[in-house]
């Protein structure tokens, strides 16, 4: 039972992680670079927008995996631990939308989802709706307020980067931590 609480807390933190800073930007491990190459050279056609549960579960896509997850033994820490993952990156993390899989298969998985920007679509949609909150309820109108609107939107912008690059540091120390004890 403690796994899965370990396994939860790690997927609420990565989620908060990518809805806060732009994925594309994060780097999830020491070996990102490694684990992306060798990745899309053994899985070049596997979409990972939406992952199909057999293309990484049934036997013959264990027998392609394996191989692929034992070259990071010893190089990732608990490469074989297990962790949630999001089936549809851009949907959140619901008894439908993830499986369990090996850590080195999240990462993997994760790490060419923030690089190739399939991930935006969280950090977007969370963006997009604080933006609309913003608004809610000014009245739209003279060119006055709409300048005043873009200087607004321009600071917002800026302390948004600021807060951004304070999260991701928060967020990456407590990954750091529950990866020591969690993955």
């Amino acid at each position: 039972m403690a796994w899965a609480m370990k396994a939860m807390q790690h997927a609420e933190v990565y989620y908060k992680l990518i809805s806060s800073v732009d994925p594309q930007f994060l780097k999830l491990t020491k070996v990102d670079d490694q684990i992306y190459s060798e990745f899309r050279e053994n899985f070049e056609k596997l979409r990972i927008d939406v992952l199909d549960p057999e293309e990484l579960k049934s036997e013959s896509a264990k027998e392609k995996w394996r191989p692929f997850c034992l070259k990071f033994d010893g190089i990732v820490e608990d490469f074989n631990y297990g962790t949630l993952l999001r089936l549809d990156c851009s949907q959140g993390y619901t008894e439908e939308n993830t499986i369990f899989a090996p850590r080195i298969q999240f990462f993997a998985i994760e790490i060419a989802r923030n690089r190739e920007g399939y991930n935006k679509a969280v950090y977007t949609s969370v963006h997009d709706e604080e933006e609309k909150e913003g608004n809610h309820g000014r009245e739209e109108g003279t060119d006055s307020g709409r300048a005043e609107e873009k200087g607004a939107k321009r600071e917002r912008e800026k302390a948004k980067t600021n807060k951004g690059e304070e999260k991701e540091q928060g967020a990456n120390k407590e990954i750091s931590r529950s990866g020591e004890t969690a993955m």
